[in-house]
């Protein structure tokens, strides 16, 4: 079960309350009894470990990825009707 954080608009008391997701929320402070007792936003209170998980995998070092393939071929156009072939062409200087 979650654990929700509430507090009073009214008196500004806050409270961590567990609850089931299917449960209703509380409107009532139970230090004034104030209808102004709201849900707050909270961060998540958890962390990712262990080998597998995102946050320990690419932190830096080696890597195991495979190197990018290097391009074999010439740096030269390759259709021989091209403009730039012609141009490119030592036979096209002459």
């Amino acid at each position: 079960m979650p654990i929700y954080a509430y507090k009073c608009g009214s008196c500004g008391h806050a409270k961590d309350v567990l609850q089931k997701i299917s449960d209703p929320l509380l409107t009532v402070c139970p230090a004034c009894g104030a209808e102004a007792f709201s849900k707050q936003i909270t961060a998540a209170g958890f962390q990712l470990k262990g080998s597998g998980w995102y946050a320990t995998d690419f932190r830096g070092g080696s890597t195991s990825a495979p190197a990018p393939a290097t391009e074999s071929a010439p740096k030269e156009a390759s259709c021989a009707g091209c403009p730039a072939a012609a141009s490119a062409s030592p036979a096209a200087a002459s």
